[in-house]
């Protein structure tokens, strides 16, 4: 709400009219090449700068908070807001009975879901998955809706979705015409920069308010921030603003939203210093070592930013799917595989985790399986 337009909010022509001439259009300001909001100024940062009085200062910041700040709820109203909307999902079943089970029915509308893991782990395979899902008729357990999926890295491949589709709904895509519909809804954009994402964020908006669109994916973030800025200051702020946009389109289009991160390495330093369980033992190597184990990317500011954080990593060759972070889940860790229908769970009955393990991301035998994907991507070829 804190990027309402000041000129509709029913201030004073006068007020409204020094905003408008400090180029203050809606409740955020650019100031000193930070984005900051008006709310979070003082009268005395107010009056300088529109070069006003405080009472009007004060007038001002109680009106733009009237209407900017979000009227409270109790638990009860909340409650029959719930009821009133059980047959209207508020979420994306991914078909994986454990682990719909684990978030109360799948990929939650409104707020970010990350999915995080080492290169080949399966995460594009999850979001094709979900891409169909989507785009499925409502009888079928689907959204029946389209889908932008926004392609960083090219890889997105519509064979493989039309192959998931056929071993997972085979009734239905050997009807006439239906796998060709099911991939007509869904929308592929493949930015080369993050300016180039930047620009089409705009075309995207117009999308999700103007179209059925049930699904928004971004495959990958890391792709689209690595590169493009050093690291530091201003990279951060880049990301920062991209962060608040895509969480803004999130909770304007009530959909599910999707991202993929990519892992980066930490060194045993680093972990001790920011860990509050104390030293990690992996094996029998010493943490005193230069050693280094996987960690999403992106940095705190983007963990805060997401609401389900899950996690794919690999134990001995074998796969694992966790829930690392939700607000309705504990840390729950499912073994799958990766299948001529996508992804599949090998048990519904997720192990608990505690402790490091459930941030740390593991891919011992992972080379083996990325040898194992390629030579049945060749026989299916």
């Amino acid at each position: 709400m804190a990027n309402r337009v000041i000129s509709e909010m029913g201030l004073p022509k006068s007020i409204s009219n020094v905003f408008a001439a400090r180029n203050l259009i809606t409740a955020k300001i650019l100031f000193f090449l930070e984005t900051r909001d008006v709310l979070s100024l003082t009268e005395f940062d107010l009056m300088e700068l529109l070069d006003i009085g405080l009472s009007e200062v004060v007038s001002a910041i109680a009106h733009i908070s009237e209407i900017t700040c979000p009227p409270y709820q109790t638990a009860l109203s909340l409650w029959k807001q719930h009821s009133q909307t059980e047959n209207h999902p508020s979420f994306l079943p991914t078909h994986l009975n454990g682990l719909d089970a684990a978030l109360c029915g799948g990929i939650p509308n409104g707020v970010l879901t990350e999915v995080v893991g080492p290169a080949g782990i399966g995460k594009t395979q999850f979001c094709l998955k979900l891409s169909l899902l989507a785009s499925l008729p409502k009888t079928y357990g689907g959204l029946c809706g389209k889908v932008i999926y926004i392609d960083v890295e090219s890889k997105f491949s519509s064979k493989r979705l039309i192959e998931i589709g056929f071993n997972s709904f085979p009734e239905l895509f050997r009807m006439k015409g239906m796998a060709e519909e099911m991939a007509g809804r869904i929308v592929v954009l493949q930015p080369e920069s993050l300016s180039e994402f930047t620009e089409s964020l705009q075309q995207i908006k117009v999308l999700l308010l103007q179209q059925q669109v049930k699904l928004l994916i971004v495959d990958s973030m890391t792709a689209l921030v690595s590169g493009e800025y050093e690291q530091g200051h201003s990279r951060q702020n880049q990301l920062g603003w991209h962060i608040s946009f895509i969480k803004s389109l999130a909770e304007l289009s009530q959909i599910p939203v999707v991202l993929t991160n990519q892992v980066r390495s930490q060194s045993f330093d680093q972990i001790s210093r920011y860990s509050f369980e104390g030293p990690i033992q992996f094996g029998n190597k010493d943490p005193t070592r230069s050693d280094s184990h996987l960690v999403a990317a992106l940095g705190i500011n983007w963990a805060h930013a997401v609401t389900i954080r899950l996690v794919l990593e690999a134990i001995s060759g074998q796969r694992y799917i966790k829930v690392a972070k939700s607000p309705i889940s504990p840390p729950l860790a499912f073994p799958f595989i990766v299948s001529a229908s996508g992804i599949l769970l090998l048990s519904d009955d997720g192990r608990e985790m505690a402790g490091p393990q459930v941030n740390t991301i593991r891919h011992q035998g992972h080379s083996a399986i990325m040898h194992s994907m390629q030579e049945d991507c060749h026989q299916s070829d």
